[in-house]
């Protein structure tokens, strides 16, 4: 048995926290100039959020009081010092990108990945990992114990290319110092994991679970670690059973393809395996800065095709098109929608246009 493990966080560990914020900039822009050109990121430490990127936009955006309004949901008491540093898109780079057509905002390299392991079309243990964090947080937010800082991990065994048991389950979760550990130990099991697995039953023999493993965790967020957006594209992307591409989502606009181009390639991976093509599919992409079309295509099936990988391209060629102008007007790109990808997974969630499956 082969076993593969992959984990997830909650929106209370730095890296995620971050990225939230960073998407709910690009979203507030959005929202007043479509056409906004953002890279607006930040870190944080302690106290302290540093604001930092580039933004040609013609929003007028309240950086501190975005963020410090997403710190104070987390459940941060603390005042923040916010520190910004902010520029406008080189000129340069901005006359090659706008146009006619919007062209790639960068080079770039990107997959996109999907099996039939689950309907999801996701591997399972991101799938589980995730659902255990969206269940704490759940949990968390009725339960004033409970803080927002938290991480899952879960491994499953595999024989044929197809999970056969969950084997470990893994979660930490942050909590007041009044809480005992026995106790914490015994809610997170009934109110969390026990939730979650409830639908992968199956699976469950002999499964060990490790809770809050290293015992008490109540320093957490900014205080016990630091954070900045992009740190985390494994967590976002398919948990490591696939590969990850040259650059973050959060923060970009959909001309940056490091996102526009990996939710295309998800797009089409996922309708390659959903149209029985393939049982798994993976797709890299690159581009060209100013360029409006990918310099390269591939696609691996990993010898799971059920027709030729000719037959394959033959498929793609007839209905994706991967030119950065489609790929947004396709997956109706310059909405205001990010915040709500940035944590939980960019893929296997319903409810974005890239998860859709073309007749």
């Amino acid at each position: 048995m082969r076993i593969f493990t992959s984990e997830s966080v909650n929106v209370g560990h730095p890296d995620k926290t971050c990225d939230l914020i960073a998407d709910a900039f690009l979203d507030e822009a959005l929202s007043q100039d479509k056409y906004s050109q953002m890279a607006v990121e930040c870190a944080i430490k302690n106290d302290k959020l540093f604001v930092y990127g580039e933004a040609t936009t013609n929003a007028k955006i309240d950086y501190q009081k975005i963020a410090r309004d997403i710190l104070r949901q987390i459940g941060y008491k603390n005042d923040f010092k916010i520190i910004c540093e902010l520029s406008q898109q080189s000129s340069e780079i901005n006359n090659a990108v706008v146009g006619k057509k919007l062209k790639a905002n960068d080079q770039g390299i990107v997959f996109g990945y999907a099996t039939n392991e689950t309907k999801e079309f996701m591997p399972l243990p991101i799938v589980v990992a995730h659902k255990l964090m969206q269940e704490y947080e759940k949990f968390r937010q009725e339960n004033q114990n409970f803080y927002a800082d938290a991480k899952s991990q879960v491994s499953v065994g595999y024989e044929n290319d197809m999970p056969r048991r969950i084997t470990e389950v893994v979660i930490s979760v942050s909590h007041s110092k009044k809480l005992p550990l026995c106790k914490l130990r015994q809610l997170i099991k009934c109110q969390v994991i026990d939730k979650v697995l409830a639908d992968y039953q199956a699976l469950v023999c002999n499964t060990k679970f490790l809770i809050n493993p290293a015992g008490k965790f109540t320093v957490w967020g900014s205080f016990a670690d630091s954070g900045c957006v992009g740190r985390k594209i494994v967590v976002d992307s398919y948990g490591g059973a696939a590969r990850v591409g040259g650059g973050c989502f959060s923060s970009k606009n959909a001309t940056k393809v490091d996102r526009s181009g990996a939710y295309y390639a998800r797009f089409v991976a996922k309708n390659i395996v959903a149209h029985h093509l393939a049982d798994r599919c993976e797709i890299q992409t690159s581009y060209a800065i100013g360029k409006e079309k990918p310099v390269s295509l591939m696609i691996e099936c990993f010898g799971s095709n059920h027709l030729p990988m000719q037959e394959i391209y033959r498929y793609v060629d007839k209905n994706f098109d991967f030119s950065v102008q489609n790929m947004i007007d396709e997956l109706d790109l310059l909405r205001p929608i990010y915040k709500s990808t940035s944590c939980y997974g960019h893929f296997g969630r319903e409810g974005f246009s890239w998860e859709k499956i073309k007749n």
